[in-house]
């Protein structure tokens, strides 16, 4: 079930930061910034629709409990299709509530009416949703011979084959019937509880830059300013404040990985990663390849890239505030909302009109919430909520192009969700792996647009430069990013980290993904503390550098196609989660678990990077 909205998506962390709707004034004129509405969901947080939502979901989960725990061996290929159908309906109803209290929240965290209506709307799901546990942990006892032989007699059931099949990926790892249902009901005050207590942490911090008091997503947008007087206060004072908090960040990070380590343990995975990539459906050999592949091209990516950059900014070493400084000559204009609603649609027109139509009923209803407000969730996101609705974007628009890069990105997931959406509740989820493709490929095909409309070669360095490090906050950062849990988690299996301890971890990958032109100080150790993903998806940020290096490889085959790509890319947004990544990828000529396919992604931008590099 989909608890709540998506965690902020932080894939290029201090770029990325939540967009400001700016007062006239008070900066650059970015037109109407759409703010969504959450009607389509529900009313508002006591409307009797809501109220009757959750009241006919716990008289149905009771039910559903009675009429079928224990029982399923017993039915027939047509009475388990019923059953499924039914719990679909209730989990789809649950989920919708649950869509609706989670971006209520996101809109605003520091609210306290809206923090205990988010809170209390989860413990209610969470109760009522208990009487369904049993339902996996039943199918998952069938046996093969069962369970093919009632697949084989119902076509109604037969349509359900690939979420069954992803269910029973877990069979081997699930655990009683009393020890799963404890643990479901506990979730509101494990996990649950410390995922929202870093959310309102976070969103409750203030940074006094240039005399005022910044938010969070405000403050990180600094260190991409003009003015390097204004990135290194940034800097400083990030660094500073996150280290004010810095022992209750460790706190939050040593709990919630003992809790993975002991869960873990109790369910029999080898790895800290292994749940991961099994709900991924991806296999571990694949993930351990993209990882060796893109620390293998550390030094011809990144250390090559922040060298050159170094140099252009007439230095021997970049100051980790300036990583995502603007080159020298790059105005970087402010681009207002409506301009970057016409690049986006038109880029994504020139490739599929059918894509663009769905892209534009983003922007036509309210379904896009952008401005910056005080405890708005940072970064940005795309959440699915159920198919009978649709998706709903939030994003941070403050007219940089990078930020046009961002709605790029998050509209693709759009569009991607109501495409799958066709699926239904159940079969419309799709792996986070597959789930980054659409996004990326949204970005890549924005950027072509943007570069092939630009003819002054300065300002085409400039773009190329920015894709560049754009690519290596999505790939490098990410699997840096990835490296970071993975030596946390496996040190924390030996006891307690501190906060001295795990900003010494930080440092190493930082080091040794970013190269040598890097100059860091002691305020960066503290950076770790406000990724969202390490809290809320352990292990999810690997996803981003699949999907870029997937895209990287998808893009070059459409280059090369004549006909009939766009009609092979939309099939496969259309899937959702009833085929795995071979099966997607196989129409494309392409496949992820050839070694030689992360090299052809990352060949993509080494490429660039030597263009740079023969620019000078």
């Amino acid at each position: 079930m989909k608890r709540s909205a998506a965690p902020p998506d932080n894939r290029m962390a201090e770029t990325m930061a939540p967009d400001t709707a700016v007062a006239k004034g008070d900066g650059p004129d970015l037109g109407t910034l759409p703010s969504w509405d959450l009607n389509d969901l529900y009313p508002g947080m006591d409307s009797p629709e809501l109220k009757a939502d959750l009241d006919r979901m716990e008289t149905a989960s009771k039910e559903f409990h009675a009429t079928y725990a224990g029982k399923l061996a017993g039915l027939d290929g047509n009475g388990f299709a019923a059953a499924i159908r039914e719990y679909e309906r209730i989990d789809e109803v649950l989920s919708r509530i649950m869509s609706f209290a989670g971006l209520v929240y996101n809109g605003n965290m520091v609210d306290p009416a809206i923090a205990k209506f988010y809170q209390s709307a989860q413990e209610r799901v969470n109760v009522i949703s208990t009487h369904l546990v049993f339902f996996t942990l039943e199918i998952n006892r069938l046996e093969e011979r069962d369970l093919a032989a009632k697949l084989k007699a119902s076509k109604d059931l037969a349509r359900y084959a690939p979420w069954l099949r992803d269910v029973r990926l877990f069979r081997e790892h699930q655990l009683s019937d009393e020890v799963e249902r404890l643990l479901h009901e506990k979730h509101v005050v494990g996990r649950a509880a410390w995922n929202r207590l870093f959310d309102e942490t976070i969103a409750s911090l203030r940074f006094p830059i240039g005399g005022k008091e910044l938010t969070c997503a405000e403050a990180l947008n600094r260190l991409s300013d003009r003015d390097p007087a204004v990135r290194k206060e940034a800097g400083t004072v990030i660094g500073r404040t996150f280290g004010d908090n810095i022992r209750l960040f460790a706190l939050v990070t040593n709990t919630l990985a003992k809790d993975k380590e002991i869960d873990d343990k109790w369910r029999s995975y080898p790895r800290p990663v292994s749940a991961r990539n099994l709900s991924n459906r991806v296999e571990d050999e694949v993930v351990d390849a993209l990882v060796k592949a893109v620390k293998d091209a550390y030094p011809s990516l990144s250390h090559r890239y922040y060298t050159m950059k170094a140099k252009w900014f007439g230095q021997d070493h970049l100051d980790y505030w300036d990583r995502n400084a603007p080159l020298p000559d790059d105005t970087d204009r402010s681009i207002r909302w409506d301009e970057a609603r016409d690049l986006v649609l038109g880029a994504y027109g020139r490739f599929s009109p059918e894509l663009a139509g769905l892209g534009k009923r983003f922007f036509d209803n309210a379904w896009i919430d952008a401005p910056v407000r005080p405890g708005k969730a940072p970064g940005a996101f795309a959440h699915p909520t159920v198919p009978s609705v649709h998706p709903y974007l939030l994003v941070n628009y403050q007219g940089k192009t990078r930020d046009v890069m961002t709605l790029a990105h998050e509209l693709g997931h759009g569009v991607h969700q109501i495409l799958a959406g066709k699926q239904g509740h159940l079969l419309s989820d799709t792996p986070l792996t597959l789930a980054e493709t659409a996004s990326v490929f949204g970005e890549m095909l924005t950027f072509r647009a943007l570069l092939d409309s630009e003819t002054d070669p300065k300002r085409r360095k400039i773009m190329l430069a920015t894709k560049v490090e754009d690519m290596l906050n999505t790939v490098v950062r990410q699997i840096a990013f990835f490296d970071f849990e993975q030596r946390v988690h496996t040190e924390r299996a030996g006891g307690e980290l501190t906060a001295d301890r795990l900003g010494e971890i930080w440092m190493a990958v930082q080091t040794e993904s970013l190269g040598p032109a890097l100059r860091f100080d002691d305020g960066y150790r503290n950076y770790w503390s406000y990724i969202p993903h390490f809290i809320h998806s352990p292990f999810y940020v690997y996803a981003y550098a699949f999907g870029d290096c997937l895209v990287n490889s998808l893009y070059a085959v459409y280059q090369d196609a004549e006909k009939g790509f766009a009609e092979k890319y939309l099939a496969m947004l259309s899937a959702g989660g009833t085929l795995r990544h071979k099966e997607l990828l196989a129409p494309f000529g392409l496949d992820a678990s050839d070694p030689a396919f992360w090299q052809k992604g990352l060949g993509v931008i080494r490429g660039f990077v030597d263009e740079l590099e023969k620019q000078g």
